[in-house]
């Protein structure tokens, strides 16, 4: 139970994050149509995740529950897209090229499709 209240906490505080990075960079931007605000989340959590992994793996600074807290709660909450660079680097570094290209393909192809699968089914439903 501890552990889902740290996730649901820290997840909580990165959603909020995000909803606010998010309300800045697309008021800032507003008369761009491209999903700058999307990019800049992504990124910025992609940075945070390797600066905190790269801590964690180098200095053993972060307890498990600092680890459930911050990473899969408030990182998983601000943007999922640094999780799927985190795994993917890792795959690459430990020399699964394989694995990471594989990644990168599936995660693109399979929810881009599942995107799409999901708003034809939606349109479908409300004919």
């Amino acid at each position: 139970m501890r552990d889902l209240l740290l996730v649901g906490c820290g997840g909580f505080i990165g959603s909020a994050i995000r909803f606010w990075i998010g309300g800045i960079v697309t008021q800032a931007t507003s008369a761009n149509r491209f999903p700058l605000a999307t990019l800049v989340v992504n990124v910025t959590g992609c940075l945070a995740i390797g600066l905190l992994g790269g801590l964690a793996e180098t200095r053993h600074v972060f307890s498990p529950a600092a680890r459930l807290l911050l990473f899969t709660g408030l990182l998983g909450g601000f943007t999922t897209f640094s999780a799927f660079g985190f795994e993917t680097m890792f795959l690459a570094r430990e020399g699964a090229w394989r694995d990471a290209v594989l990644n990168i393909v599936l995660q693109l192809v399979l929810g881009l499709g599942a995107v799409w699968l999901g708003y034809r089914a939606a349109l479908l439903a409300s004919n």
